[in-house]
């Protein structure tokens, strides 16, 4: 049976006129039971199939086949699933209509019919994504997951039409975002999956497809608790600034809210699976008071299904202690800092495209020193590519001439995973 902890972490004492409270919740299932067969789910696998995936002589196209049949082989018996084509409209792959249910024999025909997907036409990512919201309308109570492959822009719909239809599928599937090869745009897929509560990342090179499908897969069977969502309340005269997924990756949740009453708000956080564990940073606005008083800012609500599991309370306390009031809790640190890193890196890519060498130089350095303070080394190697580091904990650098674009779309969409607290 799967248990939910909900952990606060902050320093609830305030200087006078304070009016910020600022807290980390962790939330954590463990047990959750292992998936089996038969478990109410559905799995899409978006293929583009435009023509560009023909170019290098056909190895990208080659290589998302060999990628489709590896995540089709993980689909464990019993879960529906599809496979979408994707040029300036959708197609159904496999299987003609509808959903097919795993079997032996449904993944066999669908091997055969991804064997023999050409390449043409353009591309169209909103109608992929509705023809997958379809699909898993079917199934409205399941743990709906889909994987989207691209390798282009959304050039054959307005920016309104790719709104609209990533509209239609919130709250019908989860999506994986992968883009291959460096001519995709990153703020198209990263506000699909930030939208479908999902990942985005770069797959440089065709031939680490099938390894990635298979990860991505095999961690979507893994998922077994749906209906996972935290509820806010807070008192007459607060307010939510915002709340963000901190960990495992920066997403902000403020714009999902659900309002269950006047005072409470719900944030959905998708399907868990087991020994999962992600941290989430709140911040509140609170009327300000008195030194001595004390307020609830906030009480944490963790539901699974419609019921409470767990709890937690975001408190504040003011104090003329300047030692209690400047103390800065090591979780709600660490995760500002990382806030922080996502935007020097967002920055310093920005002014380094406009040809502003100084801006980016200093953001880029920021970016650094902050990487390095908190242990972000894959970040700090990524950063070794755009700058010469002369010291990390100062963040002093230079600004290398030739980078290649790969290399910026690398670090772009890296810049949002995070490293937990040390220690924690």
């Amino acid at each position: 049976m799967a248990t939910f902890t909900a952990e606060v972490f902050q320093n609830e004492y305030l200087a006078p006129n304070t009016d910020v409270v600022d807290a980390v919740v962790t939330v954590t299932v463990t047990g959750a039971p292992a998936a089996v067969p038969g478990s109410e789910a559905t799995e899409i696998i978006i293929v583009d199939v435009s023509g560009s995936m023909n170019e290098e002589g056909g190895r990208k196209m080659t290589a998302a086949r060999a990628a489709t049949v590896a995540a089709i082989d993980c689909i464990r018996d019993g879960v529906s699933f599809a496979v979408i084509g994707g040029r300036e409209h959708a197609n159904l792959i496999y299987p003609r209509r509808g959903l097919a249910v795993a079997s032996e024999g449904t993944r066999a025909e669908a091997r055969h019919l991804v064997e023999r997907i050409e390449a043409d036409g353009g591309t169209a990512i909103g109608t992929w994504l509705q023809l997958a919201a379809e699909l898993t309308a079917e199934h409205p109570s399941a743990i709906s997951h889909a994987i989207l492959l691209t390798d282009g822009k959304n050039q054959h719909q307005q920016p309104w039409e790719l709104d609209h239809a990533i509209a239609a599928c919130v709250g019908r599937f989860q999506c994986d975002c992968r883009g291959l090869g460096a001519d995709w745009n990153v703020g198209e897929l990263r506000k699909i999956a930030s939208a479908l509560l999902g990942t985005v990342y770069i797959v440089p090179d065709p031939r680490e497809l099938s390894e990635e499908f298979t990860a991505l897969m095999q961690h979507a069977m893994g998922k077994e608790v749906a209906g996972v969502s935290l509820r806010l309340w807070t008192p007459q005269g607060s307010t939510i600034e915002f709340i963000r997924q901190v960990a495992p990756a920066l997403e902000d949740l403020t714009a999902s809210a659900v309002p269950v009453n006047p005072l409470t708000n719900e944030y959905p956080l998708g399907a868990w699976g087991g020994d999962d564990s992600r941290d989430y940073h709140v911040r509140v606005r609170v009327p300000t008071a008195s030194v001595g008083d004390e307020r609830l800012a906030a009480r944490v609500l963790l539901f699974v299904d419609g019921a409470q599991v767990a709890a937690g309370l975001v408190r504040a306390v003011w104090t003329d202690d300047e030692a209690k009031s400047t103390r800065i809790n090591r979780q709600v640190a660490h995760y500002t800092g990382q806030a922080e890193l996502a935007d020097a890196i967002a920055e310093g890519l920005a002014a380094r495209e406009a040809g502003d060498n100084e801006t980016a130089t200093i953001k880029l350095g920021r970016a650094v020193q902050l990487a390095h303070d908190a242990g972000n080394d894959n970040t700090v190697k990524l950063l070794g590519k755009f700058v010469d580091v002369d010291d990390p904990a100062t963040g002093t650098v230079r600004l290398k001439r030739d980078v290649e674009a790969i290399d910026a779309m690398t670090l772009d969409v890296r810049s949002t995973r995070t490293v937990r607290v040390k220690g924690s």
